[in-house]
């Protein structure tokens, strides 16, 4: 009877142990934010690209702005890093100093920020685009 208690105490250490230190569950946000029936087309030049879960982010400091406040635009990749490398994104696939062409769905209350749908390289003329992942990568032929 005492190895039956014992035993029930020690699973239930056990459990509490093993909830306690999981890890909080990510919610997926909503990209109700950005206006997908608006494409906006900006020039300018890389700040910054973050590879990073959930999204990645492109910092762009945007040509023609008035002043320096207005010229920085946060622009988020609308999946994740996993599905961006099937779509041929590298984490080194913009890097700051990058002059850029970018097409986004802005932000509905008109700050500066997207959600990102194509990137085009201007030294280069890669193109880089937020969609369906690349057949060759996907394994389709």
């Amino acid at each position: 009877m005492m190895r039956a208690a014992i035993f029930r105490f020690m699973v239930l250490v056990g459990l509490a142990t093993a909830l306690g230190s999981a890890p909080p569950a990510a919610a997926h946000h909503s990209f109700a934010m950005y206006d997908p029936s608006k494409l906006v087309t900006l020039t300018g030049t890389v700040q910054d690209f973050e590879w990073t879960n959930p999204h990645s982010i492109v910092l762009l400091v945007v040509d023609g702005a008035a002043n320096a406040s207005d010229s920085l635009w946060s622009l988020e990749l609308p999946t994740s890093p996993g599905n961006l490398t099937r779509m041929n994104w590298t984490k080194r696939s913009l890097k700051p100093g990058d002059r850029v062409v970018i097409d986004i769905n802005p932000l509905r209350d008109g700050r500066h920020g997207g959600s990102l749908k194509k990137v085009t390289l201007l030294a280069t003329g890669q193109v880089l685009i937020v969609g369906q992942p690349s057949p060759v990568v996907a394994g389709i032929k």
